[in-house]
C-alpha cells in the first residue's frame, strides 16, 4: 500500500504542476474537462472494471447532478455547495433504489436496462421545459466560491476540478485495495463462486452502483457550476458510450487507466480538428488500432512495452560487446 501511495503522490504532483507548463489558454480549459471526464471514467470503472457490471446510463447520473444542482441554485437560490451535496444524496438514494431490480439482470439485459433509464432521464430533461429549460438549455447557474475565493477562471477551475478528481481517485484506489475491492473482483470473475465464499454479491453490486452514481453526480454538479449553462444534448446516450470507450481504452480495472482514457478521448478530438472533415475517420482508425494492439488498455500496453524495452536493452548491450 505504501508503494501505491508513493505512486499516487507522484501522479498528483505531476497533475498539479501542469498549469505551470501550460500557463492558461484554451488547452488549460480543455484540461478542466479532462478532470471532469476522469471522475466519470473512474466511477464507471469501479462498476464495470472491478464489479463486472456494464452500465450505459452513466450520462443520466451525470446529467441529474448537473440539473439538480443548477435548478436548486439558479431557481431556488440554494448555496451551490449545499446544492451539490443535496444532489449527490438524492442521486445516491435513487441509484440504490433502482439498483436492486436492475442489477438482478446480467450481460446485455443489464446494459439495455441502464440504457432505458438513461433514455428516460434524457427525455425528462428535454420535455420538462418549465423546470429544465428543455432543448434550449438551462442558463444562469452560479459559479462556485469559498469565502471570497471565486472559481471564475480556468486556472482556479483546474485546481478545483483536479483536486476533486484526485480525491476521488485516491478513494477508488483505497477501495479497490481493500477487502471490498477483493470481493468486487471475486464477483467480476464468478458471482457464484463469490457467493459460495460468503460475499453478499447482490448488496455489494447495488452499493458500488450507487457509489458510481454519486461520483458521476458530483462530476455533473461541478460541470454545471463551471460552465454555468447546461443542455440535454450533453447528457445523451452518445456520451455514455464515450465514457465506456474511455474506460476500455484506458484499461478495465485500472484507476490510472481511467485518467489516461479520459485524457486521450478528450484531447484527441481537439488535435484532430486540423483534419477537418476527416477527423472522425482518423479518430475511428486510432481507436481500432489501439483496441487491436492494446486490448488490455493503455496502462497494460505501456507496461508491456516497458518490459520489452528492459529485455531488449541488455541484449543490445551484449551484442555490442
Amino acid at each position: 500500500m505504501r508503494r501505491e501511495l508513493i505512486k499516487f503522490a507522484l501522479f498528483a504532483a505531476v497533475v498539479l504542476t501542469v498549469p505551470a507548463v501550460v500557463k492558461g489558454g484554451y488547452l488549460l480549459n480543455v484540461l478542466v474537462f479532462v478532470g471532469i471526464n476522469t471522475m466519470l471514467a473512474v466511477a464507471l470503472n469501479l462498476l464495470l472494471g472491478f464489479a463486472g457490471q456494464i452500465s450505459l446510463g452513466q450520462a443520466a447520473f451525470y446529467g441529474l447532478g448537473a440539473y439538480l444542482s443548477g435548478i436548486l441554485t439558479a431557481t431556488h437560490g440554494w448555496n451551490p455547495w449545499l446544492a451539490l451535496f443535496a444532489a449527490a444524496a438524492a442521486v445516491g438514494l435513487l441509484a440504490f433504489a433502482i439498483g436492486f431490480p436492475i442489477l438482478k439482470l446480467k450481460g446485455h439485459y443489464l446494459a439495455m436496462a441502464t440504457l432505458g433509464f438513461g433514455i428516460i432521464v434524457y427525455i425528462v430533461f428535454n420535455e420538462y421545459v418549465d423546470v429544465t429549460g428543455g432543448p434550449s438549455g438551462f442558463p444562469g447557474i452560479p459559479g462556485l466560491q469559498i469565502g471570497d475565493l471565486r472559481f471564475d477562471s480556468d486556472l482556479k477551475s483546474y485546481y478545483l476540478i483536479w483536486t476533486t478528481a484526485l480525491l476521488i481517485m485516491l478513494l477508488a484506489v483505497n477501495l479497490t485495495r481493500s477487502r471490498i475491492g477483493r470481493a468486487l473482483r471475486a464477483i467480476h470473475d464468478s458471482e457464484v463462486a463469490a457467493r459460495v465464499l460468503g460475499v453478499n454479491a447482490r448488496l455489494l453490486k447495488v452499493q458500488v452502483f450507487a457509489c458510481s452514481a454519486v461520483i458521476s453526480c458530483i462530476a455533473g454538479s461541478l460541470y454545471a457550476h463551471t460552465v454555468t449553462f447546461i443542455s440535454p444534448s450533453t447528457f445523451g446516450f452518445h456520451f455514455s458510450v464515450e465514457l465506456l470507450t474511455m474506460v476500455i481504452i484506458g484499461g478495465l480495472g485500472s484507476i490510472y487507466g481511467s485518467c489516461l482514457g479520459a485524457a486521450l478521448l478528450t484531447l484527441l478530438p481537439e488535435f484532430l480538428r486540423t483534419f477537418q472533415d476527416y477527423d472522425i475517420v482518423v479518430y475511428g482508425l486510432l481507436l481500432i488500432v489501439m483496441t487491436m494492439f492494446m486490448p488490455g488498455g493503455l496502462v497494460q500496453g505501456a507496461a508491456t512495452v516497458w518490459r520489452l524495452a528492459l529485455r531488449l536493452l541488455p541484449a543490445k548491450g551484449r551484442g555490442d560487446a
